[in-house]
């Protein structure tokens, strides 16, 4: 397996170093579960959307992409469904379930393509095969060991990167750098020409697999917010790439938010960000994935900003696919 070049490795801070134990423990773990065996296939090309790094790469943006570009190749996707109650292996239905049910991500992407619920993968996996899906592509599960994946797309922030290049808790890592990439097919890094052109100076060199570019574009909304006042709420992984996205569209951020990722959007927690917002004259503003846990009532009231990722060379993940269908 490569080495992961010294510079990569940023000096850990205090914190980092007292908890790299525990990483270490929690990378233990990563390798076993990996480990376990044998992978088993389907019968249908399954691709696999991960990643290295705890939360907020693009994982799902990633997906909705991928499930858009293979709508006439029969695509359903399969998610565990974090934070919904139900375990599966079952079919999202829009009309019937609530994110409390079969969580956020899923529902948002039952737009795209059919998505199947499941805490156990190959049982949703087998599933989804079972119901007519030509393509199965996974929303998160590379550290999975049940099934043998045809393509594995790493994503990856171009602006943080791989962080101090720690293990959680001492850092961002679900497992070593070079360890992941060596079961990858490609690595997908989304961010601005600007970190597009850190990441590359920092990483890129070293990279054992083909690496794909991209960027998140925001969708037209209705509303001019080219210097509107908002409040800016968002319930995801980095929150912080929502609120440069929103500043990136003109708007004036009067009051930015940033909650839990999944957090509960409760009635008296919307009933306060629509008071403050109506109070400071701003539209409030929130999240494709905090929009569908949104309470019935208020959905009228949020604005939503949809981003989509488009690639920087489509060709590249074009030559990708072209060898699954």
């Amino acid at each position: 397996m490569p080495r992961a070049p010294r510079h990569w490795n940023r000096p850990p801070g205090l914190t980092a170093a007292l908890l790299a134990p525990l990483g270490w423990l929690y990378g233990i773990g990563t390798a076993r579960r990996i480990a376990k065996g044998p992978r088993e296939r389907l019968g249908i090309p399954i691709i696999c959307v991960g990643n290295l790094t705890a939360g907020g790469t693009g994982k799902t943006p990633t997906v909705m992409a991928l499930a858009d570009r293979l709508s006439d190749h029969g695509a359903q996707i399969l998610s565990r469904g974090y934070g919904g109650a139900l375990t599966g292996p079952v079919q999202v239905d829009a009309a019937r379930h609530s994110a409390a049910d079969v969580g956020d991500e899923p529902l948002l992407l039952s737009a795209f393509a059919p998505v199947w619920v499941a805490k156990d993968r190959h049982a949703g996996a087998l599933a989804a095969r079972d119901a007519g899906a030509k393509v199965l592509i996974l929303d998160d599960g590379f550290q999975d060991a049940r099934l043998a994946y045809d393509l594995s797309i790493v994503v990856v922030d171009a602006g943080r990167g791989f962080g101090n290049g720690r293990i959680i808790p001492a850092g961002p890592l679900r497992e070593p750098v070079m360890r992941g990439l060596a079961r990858a097919d490609a690595i997908l890094s989304i961010g601005s020409e600007a970190a597009q052109s850190r990441f590359a100076e920092r990483y890129r060199a070293a990279f054992p697999i083909p690496h794909l570019t991209g960027s998140l574009d925001t969708l037209p909304t209705g509303l001019p917010l080219s210097g509107a006042p908002v409040v800016a709420v968002a319930g995801i992984g980095d929150p912080e790439k929502f609120f440069a996205t929103v500043r990136g569209t003109g708007a004036k951020i009067v009051q930015s938010i940033a909650l839990a990722d999944h957090q509960e959007l409760s009635r008296p927690l919307m009933t306060r960000l629509l008071r403050d917002a109506t109070e400071a004259g701003a539209i409030l503003l929130t999240t494709e994935k905090d929009a569908v846990r949104l309470p019935r009532e208020f959905r009228a009231s949020v604005t939503t900003l949809p981003v989509r990722l488009s690639f920087d060379d489509p060709a590249k993940l074009q030559t990708l696919l072209a060898r699954l269908l």
